[in-house]
């Protein structure tokens, strides 16, 4: 994946570990998940009588340190760390977010984007309710701290009826642990085992980073609820026929040793390089990745083209994880500073580029640069996911239809664009074929348009923020005008 083209999504993390520091344990498990966002981190934990709470701007080193874990105890944890979707990037955003209703208080992070946020959030405000941020993460914290029902089944089966969207979601009350996952299954969320305890994470890659055992996922529309005395699970409205869960899990956004859907990733994105090898092959002399998402692609694409995979670029791993801004000179550097090409290895040749997708294709078009001046006589770029022509509703931020170059160009007009000799994207059945899955269970709405749930035109992620930052004197808040 390029720089600046998509962004994260957010990892959630819960644990109930009675004697063990449940805090570290967090921090130690959204360590293991920062490459799903790196805006803001939050612990959450409770002590049978209250909650205890943490969130900071930054990546997760960034935002704790001890004394921070050492005012963070309890035998209950969630934590989270983001990017935003819905909601400004601002410390205000940062979750979990705690709230007070009718059930008393609880916390909650959220993985996904609600798409009828909007609607819920004016008629909580209606009934009484308050909000203080623009998330609709807040939504969902207020809808379920407000809901009817004697228990939290009745209270988790009216909020599900009222969600339209994607969610994967850690809450914690003073003396238990909820973990929820709307009925498409949009979003990962597993469970497992840790020194007599349980923990739930959006990733498997978590565990095993904590020396939990991996016991199963979290089906799509179940509730997982652990107190004092075990652990529950229901079906507050029972299974969706609709499953949709997010291709791009699959293609780059979780890790590459994590299992989702019973898959090891690095098994099913070599197998997205292999058959984009069948689908666009071409003489060529050397493989080389975008690393680090597209790596095991290219290796795929290198094994079953016989072309010899090689490490032409080199990535920066600490670029993008600084608050400081590149002046002037560096910021028409561009994408150098992220990537460097090895000329001795480039020069001379001609270059099979594999990446995991295009997006606007800006900094596309400054790789492929970049290698030419490096010496490749020729670029082929190689793309292991269809082109993306509609923009996403259920958590990934990449712009409106009018900034996605697949929809404003054929691919032809594309490889001109990007200044590639070639240019070929997987299909969306060899997609399918290659994750070893069926279509009617994937969201493949960025290649196709076939949302799986009703979307509105277009979705402004700070349609819910408060106008300078404050709400009103009646706690509500004047949306910002936005262009149509």
């Amino acid at each position: 994946m390029l720089p600046d083209d998509l962004k994260e999504k957010c990892g959630v993390f819960g644990v109930y570990a009675p004697g063990e520091d449940v805090a570290r344990i967090t921090f130690f498990g959204l360590y293991a998940l920062q490459h799903r966002g790196q805006e803001s981190a939050g612990i959450a934990t409770s002590n049978a009588k209250t909650l205890h709470l943490k969130t900071g701007m930054g990546l997760v080193s960034q935002v704790f340190d001890e004394d921070d874990l050492s005012y963070l105890p309890g035998t209950f944890a969630i934590g989270h760390t983001r990017y935003s979707t819905t909601g400004a990037s601002r410390a205000e955003n940062a979750q979990p977010f705690r709230v007070w209703g009718e059930h008393g208080e609880l916390a909650l992070g959220h993985n996904g984007n609600v798409v009828n946020a909007n609607e819920i959030r004016d008629e909580l405000v209606a009934s009484g309710v308050t909000f203080s941020t623009g998330s609709d993460s807040e939504v969902i914290a207020q809808l379920l701290a407000n809901a009817p029902g004697i228990d939290w089944k009745e209270r988790w089966a009216h909020v599900m009826r009222k969600l339209n969207g994607s969610y994967s979601v850690a809450v914690i009350t003073p003396d238990s642990l909820m973990m929820a996952r709307d009925p498409m299954g949009n979003r990962p969320l597993c469970l497992g085992r840790i020194d007599g305890g349980w923990v739930v994470a959006s990733e498997s890659c978590a565990l095993d980073h904590l020396g939990a055992t991996f016991i199963r996922e979290v089906e799509p529309g179940e509730v997982i609820y652990i107190d004092v005395e075990g652990l529950q699970s229901f079906q507050p409205i029972g299974e969706s026929e609709k499953k949709a869960f997010c291709a791009f899990e699959y293609i780059y956004f979780a890790r590459l040793d994590s299992i989702l859907n019973g898959k090891l990733l690095y098994s099913v994105r070599m197998n997205l390089g292999r058959q984009l090898a069948k689908e666009h092959p071409v003489d060529a002399d050397i493989v080389i990745d975008v690393p680090d998402s597209a790596t095991a692609a290219a290796i795929g694409y290198s094994q079953a083209s016989g072309i010899p995979f090689v490490q032409g670029l080199v990535k920066n791993r600490y670029v993008g994880r600084t608050f400081i801004q590149p002046d002037q000179r560096l910021r028409e550097v561009g994408v150098h500073l992220k990537f460097n090409a090895m000329r001795e290895l480039l020069h001379g040749k001609r270059v099979v580029m594999v990446d995991d997708s295009i997006v606007r294709a800006t900094t596309t078009q400054r790789v492929v640069q970049m290698l030419r001046k490096a010496g490749a006589t020729e670029v082929h770029v190689r793309v292991s996911s269809p082109p993306i022509t509609h923009p996403c509703f259920y958590g990934i931020d990449m712009g409106t239809r009018w900034e996605l170059i697949a929809a404003q160009k054929t691919i032809d007009e594309i490889c001109e664009n990007i200044g590639a000799d070639s240019l070929g994207y997987l299909s969306t059945d060899g997609l399918v074929s290659a994750i070893e899955t069926k279509e009617d269970e994937l969201c493949l709405a960025c290649f196709t348009g076939k949302y799986p749930s009703p979307v509105p035109l277009q979705m402004d992620k700070l349609s819910m923020e408060p106008t300078n930052g404050a709400a009103d004197r009646h706690g509500e808040y004047t949306l910002p005008l936005r262009r149509v």
